[in-house]
């Protein structure tokens, strides 16, 4: 019988944070020996949950925000849980040569390598306000990239959303002075 990742009942009234705890289940050594990958599949699994995450982000930028960018790939489940939530159009930050047409590219370091995440430059307009929204913040690239997208529009990051933030990585630092709204720092 192949084990269920769904998240393990918790009570209604349990905080998010501990509800946000029962889904995730820490794989270690992946995907490369000594990283410790946070599986939040559990807390995607579970809709009540995935609708409690989406609120609390949405509610948790406090100086509003007109449209939600969701990084590649992960991200997309939640930026999309948040723009229906709000009623914002979504927008994602795609890795590089995934999206046609002109783009704004940003590179960043992870743990265990680099990369580039892009955007469409016809989608962030310079008045916009914009959360940016992921699964994990580990050591901030990520992040830190897609907010550097942002800004190269011409718009404003209003602020970052993340479920779970890995404290001891201290990524927080690369967002600063930037909002960073976290569900569950562990």
């Amino acid at each position: 019988m192949t084990e269920r990742i769904d998240a393990p009942p918790a009570a209604p009234d349990a905080p998010l944070a501990e509800r946000i705890a029962r889904g995730i289940r820490v794989i270690p050594d992946f995907p490369e020996p000594g990283i410790a990958f946070q599986d939040l599949c559990g807390v995607f699994g579970t809709p009540e949950l995935l609708r409690g995450i989406a609120a609390e982000m949405a509610g948790g930028c406090a100086g509003g925000f007109d449209r939600v960018l969701a990084v590649e790939a992960r991200g997309f489940v939640l930026g999309t849980a948040v723009a229906l939530h709000s009623g914002r159009p979504l927008v994602l930050a795609r890795k590089r040569g995934k999206l046609p047409g002109a783009v704004h590219a940003a590179s960043y370091q992870l743990e265990y390598g680099s990369g580039v995440l892009e955007v469409q430059r016809t989608a962030l307009a310079a008045a916009d306000r914009v959360l940016v929204v992921d699964d994990v913040l580990a050591t901030g690239g990520t992040l830190a990239a897609a907010g550097e997208l942002v800004t190269r529009a011409g718009a404003e990051v209003a602020g970052y959303a993340v479920v779970l933030a890995i404290t001891a990585l201290h990524g927080d630092r690369r967002l600063h002075p930037t909002p960073l709204h976290t569900l569950l720092p562990v």
